[in-house]
């Protein structure tokens, strides 16, 4: 398992490397991909306990969240999230008998869970660089730039928590739905957050406030990801969300922390770093 891990990790961190900051056409499909295949693996962990959430339907509406993220409509995703949503409320009534309510609830958590976080990849990822009250990050775009904050803040947060818990870990965090985890451990994440996000973002001359306040809101968005997804695959009675990452589980298991704190980061730099 821990061989598997590494080699996916050296294949993967070189490629993420390359297509985050290539972006454009490339990294639009990439998310797309991923975030379909999301989808793929929610349906057929709730489908295991006996839910049966419109496939069709779901990855319509995830293309679309998708498609509207990426030409930087944001404002059309509640015309898209409204529309999707009568027509999933009203299959209930149109196929009574065969796509009952609870169906309807477990395809709207789905749509929403995985359709919204990651079409924020897309609109951080794809922000116009020049509305950015920061200075150039050179070679590299500025929405490229404010992604691996996301990124290297949330591996951080799971690296720091993983050591830290391990070592100095005795409060349980949350033990109904991950006994592994433990406050100190959440508090070893927060700090490698804040840490790994002031290290980083210092080669870019960020200002050290708006670093903190990231690293920060990156930290404490990390464990709740986390503890989503552990939360989802304890009541489908499931280890694994997939295997499509051989060591690391689905794409739901690595990306689970990504998907609270790239929209954590998009907010901030919209509320406080666009001029």
């Amino acid at each position: 398992m821990l061989a598997k891990r590494i080699a996916t990790a050296l294949v993967g961190i070189p490629v993420a490397v390359y297509i985050i900051n290539y972006g454009q056409w490339l990294f639009g499909i990439t998310v797309s991909f991923l975030a379909l295949a999301a989808w793929h693996e929610y349906c057929v962990m709730v489908g295991r306990n006996g839910h049966h959430p419109s496939y069709l339907l779901g990855f319509l509406g995830i293309t679309l969240f998708l498609g509207c993220a990426w030409v930087g409509n944001p404002q059309e995703t509640v015309t898209v999230a409204t529309l999707v949503t009568l027509i999933i409320l009203g299959k209930t009534v149109i196929a009574c008998g065969k796509f009952s309510l609870p169906d309807a609830a477990f395809t709207l958590l789905g749509l929403f869970y995985i359709g919204l976080p990651f079409s924020h990849l897309l609109l951080l990822r794809f922000m116009d660089a020049s509305l950015f009250a920061v200075p150039s990050a050179g070679l590299m775009s500025t929405g490229a730039l404010f992604l691996w904050l996301a990124f290297i803040g949330t591996w951080a947060s799971d690296t720091f928590a993983y050591l830290v818990g391990s070592k100095y870990g005795k409060t349980k965090l949350c033990p109904s739905i991950s006994p592994g985890k433990t406050r100190e451990g959440a508090l070893g994440g927060l700090c490698g957050s804040i840490l790994s996000v002031l290290v980083f973002g210092y080669f870019f001359h960020i200002p050290l406030i708006h670093l903190v306040f990231i690293g920060l809101f990156v930290g404490l968005a990390a464990p709740f990801g986390d503890l989503v997804e552990s939360s989802l695959k304890r009541h489908c009675c499931v280890k694994d969300s997939g295997r499509l990452l051989p060591g690391h589980g689905g794409v739901l298991d690595r990306f689970d922390s990504i998907m609270f704190t790239v929209p954590t980061v998009y907010y901030y730099v919209q509320f406080f770093l666009i001029r």
